[in-house]
């Protein structure tokens, strides 16, 4: 039975892009998931959360914003346009991926997986809008959009890589500490929206409930899990140089170290001034720079080659012809 034919496969027979076009594909996802992370952090910060009264439509009887909703209503409307983008870059890399030659299925669904995210974060972002801003569903907005962000970072890397089976490039204990980081950098996103939840910054200008509990609180042990992952960053840091890893990883575990002081000094003067809405959304991005460095300093600790094609079978011994001797003399 002969496939149906779509039309990525149709591309895909016709166009073998470069290596570094693919990358530059997935490149492409990696800033428009930082980009559409940041602007929904603007949207909040200016009020802007219900900007347009509804979703899909902007209105009732719009699906653009109408001048009657003003400034609030153009940002809103203007974020919803980004998905478009969005979507636009993750297709991009969907197409890269899936004609590239020899075909690399693995790869494939990386890309694919993050069109279900982007399409799965849009229903979210919708039901948040009728929701009112319920901050557990915009708390779970932003941690989707991260996940973007993770599985498009992957695919930018995996790029670069073969297809065969991980091999490592430092020692275990060194790897285990990088997923170490890895799981209390979740812990910390995860605790940082517990702190805009509880804060001031409630998206809109209307009585929007908050999560229930002290705001201070909750940033006060957001600040104790950031001083776990830059204690964690600092002990990988140095335990690299002990064991004398690649320079590249050395790289990575020095920029991640650069961009947690940043943001810690960030966090506290945001903390210590009454979290102004530029230093929040500062901070948001820097958050998206960090998850960035923590996950290029982990993929940092193996590396892939090409996939080995298994061994084609030959005849057994019982199949095998026999072959005459030679005659003699």
């Amino acid at each position: 039975m002969v496939g149906v034919e779509t039309p990525i496969s149709l591309i895909a027979k016709r166009w073998t892009p470069s290596t570094r076009m693919v990358k530059r594909a997935a490149l492409s996802a990696v800033g428009m998931s930082v980009f559409i992370i940041v602007t929904g952090g603007a949207v909040r910060l200016t009020g802007s959360g219900l900007g347009c009264d509804t979703w899909p439509k902007c209105t009732d009887d719009s699906l653009f914003a109408t001048p009657e909703q003003g400034l609030h209503g153009a940002i809103e409307f203007g974020n919803r346009m980004l998905a478009y983008v969005l979507s636009a870059a993750v297709g991009w890399a969907i197409v890269a991926t899936s004609s590239m030659k020899p075909r690399r299925r693995k790869l494939t669904r990386l890309a694919w997986a993050q069109f279900w995210i982007v399409l799965g974060n849009a229903v979210l972002g919708g039901i948040t809008v009728w929701a009112g801003l319920n901050p557990w569903t915009v708390a779970g907005h932003f941690l989707l959009a991260n996940l973007l962000l993770a599985v498009a970072v992957i695919t930018w890397v995996r790029v670069g890589e073969g297809d065969g089976p991980p091999r490592p490039r430092t020692p275990l204990p060194v790897r285990r500490l990088a997923w170490a980081i890895v799981a209390t950098t979740v812990i910390l996103i995860v605790l940082g929206t517990s702190v805009t939840g509880s804060g001031k910054h409630a998206g809109d200008s209307s009585d929007v409930p908050r999560m229930p509990w002290d705001w201070s609180a909750a940033a006060h042990v957001h600040a104790i899990a950031a001083w776990v992952v830059c204690t964690l960053a600092i002990a990988m840091w140095l335990a690299l140089r002990v064991v004398d890893a690649p320079a590249d990883t050395r790289a990575r575990a020095r920029d991640l170290l650069l961009v947690l002081l940043a943001q810690g000094a960030i966090g506290y003067v945001q903390y210590f001034t009454d979290v102004p809405e530029l230093l929040v959304g500062i901070h948001m991005f820097g958050s998206s720079i960090m998850w960035i460095a923590v996950l290029r300093l982990a993929l940092s600790m193996r590396e892939r080659g090409e996939e080995t094609p298994a061994p084609v079978p030959g005849p057994s011994s019982a199949e095998r012809p026999e072959t005459a001797p030679a005659p003699a003399g």
